[in-house]
């Protein structure tokens, strides 16, 4: 299956996406933008796309503050939120979805291409990708709202979405480095994750790889999307989360602190609610100097990587279709 990425269009994506920080509290006009950009582009490219706007009250969440870093200080009480989720599906398309996501806001004062204006161009292009090959594909894009102060949008979405067969989170999969020790590691990864603490080690700590996080239930999908990627010339690793979807997930959370870092993006949603998800991430802060500040830029991106990202999803996505 030839799979026709366009460099070109991933970079006018987030290029356009990046032009400004985006989020329905702190620059709704900006954020507003960006939606009806990618709605714009979706319906260019055929897909039936809807705003799903949502209301809720005194939501525990973090704080999207630039700089805030320490978790026991992000955390934070929401009294009020309201914000807009978009939700796109291939008309005629039906039957369990394969849901892509990738979330479209950013934090305070960051432009955000890597996070997460990459991940939106990645889903994107999936989406042209998708549609150029088979038009009824099973596929659900969702591009959640308030990510950033804490999965908000995501955990609407994980709620009122049916039929959902699986979930693939793009989030940060724009940035990447050759250079040795550019690739930092969590505190207490190495003692929870002996094997991939030492590949990432055994390759001089470059930041040269994907990350798939996934959990029992979605390794399979994790697998293919590890398959797809090589195909395409980009090297990832496998972090299997040890903890079970659903609520005991949640607990387990609590016990075993550094299990949170694999937790840190929409598809953690999903999970608390039993879906099979996994992440696809270039690490983010433990790669990125720029994330979450002003110089995350469109420049920074690795638009050949991204590429692999946005076809390996895409793959995925039309082979599901054909097991299923």
């Amino acid at each position: 299956m030839k799979l026709d990425v366009s460099v070109a269009r991933l970079t006018a994506d987030v290029a356009a996406l990046a032009a400004e920080p985006r989020g329905s509290v702190h620059a709704p006009a900006a954020m507003d933008r960006a939606r009806r950009y990618v709605e714009d582009e979706l319906r260019a490219a055929g897909w039936s796309v809807r705003r799903d706007p949502f209301t809720v009250r005194w939501r525990f969440g973090v704080s999207d503050r630039p700089g805030t870093r320490a978790m026991p200080l992000k955390v934070r009480l929401h009294r009020r939120l309201s914000g807009t989720n978009l939700i796109a599906r291939l008309p005629g398309a039906t039957g369990p979805a394969l849901v892509v996501a990738a979330h479209l806001d950013t934090v305070q004062g960051s432009p955000g291409a890597d996070d997460n204006a990459s991940g939106v161009a990645a889903a994107l292009e999936v989406a042209r990708l998708v549609r150029a090959a088979d038009e009824h594909a099973p596929v659900t894009l969702v591009f959640p709202d308030m990510e950033e102060l804490g999965l908000i949008g995501a955990k609407v979405a994980a709620r009122q979405l049916t039929g959902v067969r699986a979930v693939v989170c793009l989030e940060s999969v724009g940035y990447y480095s050759d250079v040795p020790g550019s690739q930092r590691l969590p505190g207490g990864m190495a003692l929870a994750f002996p094997t991939a603490a030492g590949e990432v080690r055994s390759r001089g700590l470059r930041g040269d790889f994907a990350a798939v996080i996934h959990r029992r239930s979605s390794a399979t999908l994790a697998r293919a999307w590890q398959t797809a990627a090589a195909a395409h010339g980009l090297r990832s690793v496998l972090l299997r989360d040890p903890r079970p979807d659903g609520p005991a997930g949640v607990a387990l959370g609590v016990l075993v602190p550094v299990l949170n870092h694999l937790g840190r993006s929409d598809h953690a949603a999903f999970w608390n609610r039993s879906v099979p998800s996994l992440m696809v991430t270039d690490t983010a802060n433990f790669r990125n100097a720029h994330y979450h500040r002003a110089g995350d830029r469109p420049d920074t991106v690795d638009y050949a990587r991204l590429a692999v990202v946005a076809a390996a999803t895409a793959r995925i996505c039309l082979e599901e279709r054909r097991t299923t």
